[in-house]
């Protein structure tokens, strides 16, 4: 189980970047809702723990279980599924004397399977029959994910399926022929929502996209990113202090609803400025750049997988959040990576970190 490691292979930088990045989120949610504050340092708490372990811990050991992996996650979707706790109209989250996120679980999950599904499969992964079969896998937790509802990690986790697979060494030739049919898939798609009396999205979603459009008709739906864009630009470059009481304030006015998870960035830029913003991504874009780095190194291909599928999510989750948050993209509900509050998506991404750590001591020998 435990290997004898060189600690000249151990990226502390990652480790470095990692903690520095949730310590400022710590700050920034205590700022946004005190209350949240403490659970949020318990998260890292258990964070840090399953980090240590996953490690130390060969993540091949994993690997040979992927099936177990993948049927494990199949019955946390499951078990929401028939079990659940219901918020607000959704039902995404299991209280087995705690409550945790399944879906958050899943992301993990699902790249830990498909980096050995792959890797197994890596000579045929050309074939048709191989396309179809990950197709096939892939689509029943995106159903059980997408019907909670949960659109958003529906989004996410295709993403990072495409760029697992991508990784595993699809053609170019299939990935033109999926764009050439998906783009104008995507342009009829697009199309068909935006008619009045659409089926296709819930309403609430298609609200979202049309608050992004025209904000002016959709008032009601456009207030809270539009608010977050004001927080943002009112911060100017130092931003207005962390624990203000400046009655001007966005975040004080209770203008953002929830303002610890979704909306965090706006938090960062109101009361830390563009310095604080320019920090959060510069941070996560070094925290990506360390895994991808970690998956060019790798001793084995299923670890460059797992690197770059687990940088590929945070790369993800950080542009769509931003780009929320800064009104660039309809809001969307995706957290940003150790800055939202959000105890089962703070430790997962410890565990990959812990995961990715332990890839990058065992790295090729030149």
């Amino acid at each position: 189980m435990f290997k004898q490691y060189q600690l000249r292979d151990f990226r502390l930088r990652l480790v470095v970047f990692v903690y520095t990045i949730t310590i400022l989120g710590i700050l920034v949610i205590g700022s946004a809702k005190s209350e949240y504050q403490s659970q949020q340092v318990i998260g890292m708490a258990l964070g840090s723990t399953a980090m240590l372990i996953f490690a130390l811990v060969d993540y091949r050991l994993m690997m040979n279980m992927y099936w177990l992996v993948y049927v494990f996650n199949l019955a946390l979707l499951l078990a929401v599924r028939l079990a659940g706790t219901e918020v607000n109209g959704a039902k995404r989250w299991l209280d087995i004397g705690f409550r945790f996120q399944p879906s958050e679980v899943s992301k993990l999950l699902l790249i830990l399977f498909f980096a050995r599904f792959f890797t197994k499969y890596s000579e045929s992964i050309n074939h048709w029959k191989t396309i179809i079969c990950s197709g096939i896998l892939i689509l029943v937790p995106l159903y059980l994910v997408k019907e909670q509802p949960d659109l958003s990690t529906t989004i996410t986790i295709a993403f990072v399926f495409c760029v697992l697979i991508f990784i595993g060494g699809l053609s170019y030739k299939i990935i033109g022929t999926v764009l050439a049919i998906l783009i104008p898939s995507a342009i009829i798609f697009i199309n068909l929502i935006m008619q009045e009396g659409q089926q296709i999205l819930d309403n609430y979603q298609f609200r979202r996209i049309m608050a992004w459009l025209n904000p002016a008709e959709y008032a009601d739906d456009a207030y809270q990113q539009q608010n977050s864009i004001i927080a943002i630009g009112s911060g100017q470059l130092y931003g207005k202090g962390l624990y203000n009481n400046d009655i001007s304030s966005v975040k004080n006015g209770n203008f953002i609803v929830e303002p610890q998870t979704d909306f965090i960035f706006a938090v960062t830029g109101e009361e830390l400025g563009f310095i604080g913003c320019a920090a959060v991504i510069i941070l996560l874009a070094l925290i990506v750049m360390e895994c991808l780095w970690i998956g060019k190194n790798a001793r084995e291909q299923e670890g460059t997988i797992i690197c770059c599928g687990f940088g590929g999510l945070i790369a993800f989750q950080s542009l769509v959040n931003i780009c929320v948050a800064t009104g660039l993209m309809p809001n969307t509900g995706i957290p940003l990576p150790f800055v939202s509050y959000g105890l089962t998506s703070l430790v997962m991404l410890y565990m990959g970190i812990g995961i990715v750590l332990n890839v990058g001591l065992q790295p090729k020998k030149y």
